[in-house]
């Protein structure tokens, strides 16, 4: 269902703080009206200070332009998404990019349709985590409207 990598972004990350290390999954799967649609997923790796790591990955959202939860209408972010060959980086504001973990077949999806899924959980996710860990969290994760929507778009 999806690679991941744990990676953290060089130097600050928004707002001049540290920046937050992050987990991130990657699978192509449906989407509205049945099409078939990148998602990219986002958490924060284990950490002791759950509220200080909470409120970074909140931030870091706003920083993609503000990221809604389910019942909201999902917001566009605009072209933070960059393919270079087999690779796709996520673009925070400045000079800040992540490198995602990427499969063929995905990496394929992302640069025909232009555009993926952006989810990111609000709960701690260990990078370990295999595919029925990750399914559990994210139908948890939904339950608890702890998951932040946007469609990232290619540049």
């Amino acid at each position: 269902m999806s690679a991941s990598s744990t990676t953290t972004p060089s130097g600050p990350g928004p707002e001049s703080e540290p920046a937050v290390c992050l987990a991130s999954w990657t699978w192509p799967g449906p989407g509205h009206q049945g099409r078939n649609i990148a998602h990219i997923l986002l958490t924060h790796a284990p950490t002791a200070d759950l509220a200080e790591t909470e409120a970074r990955i909140r931030r870091l959202a706003g920083s993609l332009g503000g990221l809604a939860a389910r019942q909201d209408t999902i917001p566009d972010i605009g072209p933070c998404l960059q393919v270079i060959g087999g690779h796709v980086l996520l673009h925070f504001p400045g000079r800040h990019r992540l490198p995602l973990p990427t499969r063929p077949a995905w990496t394929e999806l992302v640069a025909h349709s232009g555009e993926a899924l952006l989810l990111i959980g609000l709960d701690q996710l260990p990078q370990s985590a295999d595919t029925a860990r990750l399914d559990a969290y994210l139908d948890a994760a939904l339950t608890a409207d702890r998951l932040l929507f946007g469609v990232a778009r290619t540049r």
